[in-house]
């Protein structure tokens, strides 16, 4: 006869002493009788004796029995959603001013010390107030030489010193020149190519400086539309013979993936994002990352949700495997190649890695 399971408060016990901030058992929150405090499972306050905790389904049973909140991991999130109200409110600042506010000034405004809002900022939204300013900039830059802006009046419309500091290191701030952004593209050549795989018809694009996209779909038409979103009067070349090397490594990896995709890559994105993809480039072959482990592991615990919308980015799929970030629970959540090829491609490369 099978042991029986553990009763449900044992196992939040494990959890307390595990410090787990998302246990099996489900979410509930512990009180411990002689503080008069209640946490949540992650607490990082040292665990209490087993007689002194007792167990609660929320905060307001908790508080119900006399307990109250916990300064340190703010059970019910009320720290959490002020400064997260601080950020937003600092974010918008940021969006419309026209010069780069400074630390102290973000920080003032948002009422605390510089270290500390640098760290809140940094946490919530993956980035620096200065990278964040940064990111604001080239995105008013975009829009207006997308607008047809001269080159100079869009990039001094956008708070930007000087031409020289959009030109000084190439790609950073738009993924291309100012001129080219300018030209939608034009006079910039993506080769592809279509080939059919086990997954279904799969298009690889590549530039001079290396692979751009890799993507599949129900037919080359809708692929040849997403290579061209980006570029849209980009002059786009069908090459099968110039990239036939480069399919066939991609086909082979599809069949039968063996170890990681590596391939010369033109990545195009903000700072934050090829962060991001180099994070996913970084996760080992055949195995997976949650949301919020990818984000911790780029010491950004509270950035969850610009990690995923940075991993929802990108269009260069298998090369920068984002297949492999799945939900908190194993759920594969979604996939911009659609779940049912992200579940063949984890089985792939669960069967290459020989488990």
């Amino acid at each position: 006869m099978p042991d029986a399971l553990p009763p449900a408060d044992d196992l939040r016990w494990q959890a307390v002493l595990a410090r787990d901030p998302a246990p099996t058992c489900g979410p509930f929150l512990y009180a411990v009788t002689t503080q008069g405090v209640f946490c949540r499972p992650g607490c990082p306050s040292r665990p209490p004796l087993r007689r002194n905790t007792r167990f609660f389904s929320d905060a307001a049973a908790a508080e119900a029995a006399g307990f109250r909140a916990c300064r340190r991991c703010d059970p019910k999130g009320e720290r959490a959603a002020l400064h997260a109200a601080a950020i937003r409110a600092a974010c918008a600042m940021i969006e419309a001013s026209e010069a780069i506010p400074s630390l102290a000034v973000l920080a003032a405004r948002a009422g605390y010390a510089r270290h500390h809002f640098l760290r809140l900022f940094r946490d919530i939204t993956g980035v620096t107030p200065r990278s964040y300013a940064e990111s604001v900039r080239a995105r008013r830059l975009a829009a207006a030489l997308a607008g047809g802006a001269r080159v100079a009046d869009a990039v001094a419309g956008a708070g930007f010193g000087s031409e020289s500091r959009v030109y000084e290191d190439k790609g950073r701030v738009l993924g291309m020149t100012p001129g080219a952004a300018r030209r939608g593209g034009a006079g910039e050549v993506i080769r592809v190519a279509l080939a059919e795989s086990a997954l279904g018809p799969l298009m690889v694009g590549a530039t001079g400086a290396g692979v751009c996209f890799i993507g599949f779909g129900e037919d080359g038409q809708a692929l040849l539309g997403d290579v061209m979103a980006r570029f849209p009067k980009a002059r786009i070349e069908e090459a099968p013979e110039a990239l036939a090397g480069t399919v066939r490594r991609v086909v082979a990896h599809v069949a039968e993936p063996k170890a990681a995709l590596d391939l010369p890559l033109d990545l195009r994105g903000t700072a934050f994002q090829r962060r991001v993809w180099e994070a996913l480039r970084a996760i080992p072959f055949g195995e997976t990352r949650s949301y919020s482990a990818l984000a911790a592991g780029m010491g950004m615990p509270a950035a969850t949700r610009a990690v995923a919308r940075a991993c929802a980015q990108n269009k260069v799929s298998i090369a920068v495997p984002c297949h492999r970030v799945v939900g908190k629970d194993g759920d594969l959540t979604g996939y911009r190649w659609g779940v049912a090829r992200k579940r063949a491609l984890l089985a792939g490369e669960k069967a290459g890695r020989g488990g």
